[in-house]
């Protein structure tokens, strides 16, 4: 097993490409794979797959952007953005986050049961994406995670097929995921075989657990999403280090 000391980037190979990946954590029996906003592998992004690492994991963030080369955009650009993840449906994703499993595989010896994939924002949609299609997994969490319900790449009428415990996290005020869209998936999730979760949270919005943008930050609420994702990962991906 190979391990990193400090967070590092590292490119990997996918059937479209090189993809870079940023890797934080050492020696860990268990991995994360963080899947970006719409805004890349940014310094957000990084720090939340630190503190992910911080729990006794090995964190990947992938460049999902890796076809484009755009790297990292602003929050101002949401413009620029939309198209791009627009691009990006269910192939892409699910081929770019076997290509990471593959990896942690390969490279650290972590099989993709010892794997959880956690999402923000379109990550959430990619997130939700991957775990109707890989088999195996240890856990998914989507924090707010539009276009699962509705749009060009939804993926609800695949929900049957997760086999895996999931945890979902949304604001009540989000208005890319409208009252309708969080009741379809509520059921959906209820039919599952294995645990699955939604949880609302009162006078929340888009991207409520994103320090980095303070105008849409909520504390409250986003220190209790992450109570709750900890502890369902402490669950049902337990750390340890080999």
């Amino acid at each position: 097993m190979t391990s990193q000391q400090s967070p590092v980037w590292t490119t990997i190979s996918t059937a479209e490409g090189p993809m870079r990946l940023y890797r934080a954590g050492a020696g860990a029996t268990s991995a994360v794979i963080v899947l970006q906003e719409a805004f890349g592998v940014n310094d957000h992004i990084q720090d939340v797959t630190r503190r992910i690492a911080a729990q006794g994991h090995l964190a990947v963030a992938p460049d999902l952007f890796h076809r484009t080369g755009t790297g990292v955009l602003g929050y101002e650009q949401h413009t620029e953005a939309m198209p791009l993840i627009g691009a990006l449906g269910p192939d892409a994703i699910i081929h770019d986050v076997q290509a990471v499993l593959d990896h942690l595989d390969t490279h650290d010896g972590i099989p993709a049961n010892r794997v959880a994939v956690i999402g923000f924002c379109f990550g959430g949609r990619a997130a939700f994406t991957a775990a109707t299609s890989i088999s195996g997994l240890a856990a998914t969490v989507a924090f707010y995670g539009p276009g699962i319900a509705a749009g060009p790449h939804a993926v609800l009428d695949r929900a049957g097929k997760i086999d895996a415990p999931i945890l979902m996290h949304v604001g009540s005020e989000d208005p890319t995921i409208p009252a309708g869209q969080v009741a379809a998936i509520d059921a959906a999730l209820a039919d599952l075989a294995v645990p699955a979760r939604q949880f609302v949270y009162a006078d929340a919005g888009h991207a409520f657990a994103c320090d980095a943008r303070p105008a849409m930050y909520q504390r409250k609420a986003a220190e209790l999403a992450w109570e709750r994702t900890t502890a369902f990962l402490a669950e049902h991906l337990p750390s340890g280090r080999g």
